[in-house]
């Protein structure tokens, strides 16, 4: 039969214990602060997930926007803004 020395542990055999507890206590508690943050974070919305707020400007002061930024020019505006209102552009 194969025996320690005096049956008992090297000095090896306790540093291993000191680091293999060391190691099992960081674990647990990696893995509680996981489930909290875990918990925690899903009643918080995310921000891609949050829905974007509806426009509040009516289709005419959208029209009116881009003819005040140029991006149109008085022919299509009046053209435009004669189908808004349900009348025959001028």
């Amino acid at each position: 039969m194969m025996f320690w020395s005096d049956h008992d542990m090297s000095g090896w055999g306790y540093t291993g214990m000191a680091i293999g507890m060391v190691v099992f206590w960081a674990l647990v508690i990696v893995a509680i602060v996981a489930l909290v943050r875990s918990g925690a974070g899903s009643s918080q919305p995310r921000a891609a997930a949050q829905i974007p707020p509806p426009y509040t400007e009516s289709p005419e002061q959208l029209l009116a926007a881009r003819f005040a930024r140029g991006e149109i020019d008085e022919a299509d505006y009046q053209q435009r803004l004669a189908v808004l209102r349900g009348s025959t552009p001028r």
